[in-house]
């Protein structure tokens, strides 16, 4: 692996029973369906925190971000045995946050489900980009995340995520996603991308690739800042934490009934006075950011 790529990513509904077409202004013009998400049924989550624990860039707050991530899921009807863990100080050699560990982890996340099930993906930890080879991305760099065995195993690549995480899901279903990664901004290669005005915007997603990575799923996504920015490993309220993970979880207890665009408009306000990054808001399917945000 090229050096450089270690060294640039230092971390960091009304009517949600309705059939609605994604948008057909796209390029492709094409008609597809999607469906809100009640999360009302099955709840499963993976929580992932890789500090790089003895190697050459270690970071200091993911592993706590993965544990504070979990304690907000087990207050919003998520149970203890539904929420799948990997950190790289487990005893667990199943719960390390190995290139294959991960994998299996996002397949078991996915595994069976159905519409108006509430899934939930988070990780933190490095994060970067290399050249794209299948011409999906405007800026030509695909986005990575870094196992903790990647300088063995590799890291893994956002045609990948997006494979295993929305391309399988069924139409209805939600999957909250948070990226606390540097070049996290359109990591899940989903096409629909939102200003803190809750108007959509260019997003990262080639016009060829547009239709063909959108999707029938409730898939969001909250990335801690866009493809050319870094995320910050930082302290608040006394802790190492990831700057997009403390953020995330404090707007919501200070304020837990949001839209999308207030969650998004809070977050930033959150991170703008310390942090030179911007957090993003994407999806799957183009969504009206005034509805409520739901998990």
């Amino acid at each position: 692996m090229d050096v450089r790529v270690v060294v640039r990513k230092y971390h960091g509904c009304d009517n949600v029973n309705e059939l609605r077409p994604i948008s057909t202004h796209h390029p492709e013009g094409q008609n597809h369906f999607f469906q809100y998400s009640k999360c009302s049924g099955r709840r499963r989550a993976v929580c992932i925190g890789v500090n790089y624990l003895g190697q050459d860039h270690p970071l200091r707050g993911c592993i706590n971000d993965a544990r504070n991530v979990r304690r907000f899921l087990l207050n919003r009807r998520f149970a203890n045995e539904d929420i799948f863990m990997l950190t790289d100080d487990a005893t667990d050699p199943r719960a390390i946050p190995t290139r294959v560990n991960i994998l299996d982890a996002m397949h078991w996340l996915v595994t069976g489900a159905h519409p108006h099930d509430s899934l939930f993906f988070h990780y933190s930890g490095h994060g970067s980009q290399v050249p794209s080879k299948t011409g999906d991305e405007v800026d030509s760099m695909d986005e990575i995340i870094f196992p903790v065995d990647y300088q063995k195993a590799g890291y893994i690549l956002d045609d990948l995520i997006h494979k295993v995480l929305v391309a399988s899901l069924p139409v209805g279903c939600r999957l909250t996603a948070i990226f606390d990664s540097c070049h996290s901004g359109s990591v899940m290669d989903v096409p629909y991308t939102y200003s803190q005005s809750g108007y959509t915007k260019k997003g990262g997603v080639t016009a060829e690739w547009f239709d063909r990575n959108s999707s029938p799923a409730d898939v969001i996504c909250w990335s801690g800042c866009s493809d050319t920015q870094t995320s910050a490993d930082t302290f608040e309220d006394g802790s190492a934490v990831g700057a997009m993970s403390w953020a995330f979880m404090s707007s919501l207890r200070d304020k837990p009934d949001q839209s999308y665009q207030e969650l998004l408009a809070s977050i930033r306000t959150l991170l703008k006075d310390r942090y030179s990054q911007i957090p993003q808001l994407s999806s799957s399917h183009e969504i009206d950011t005034n509805l409520k945000f739901i998990i």
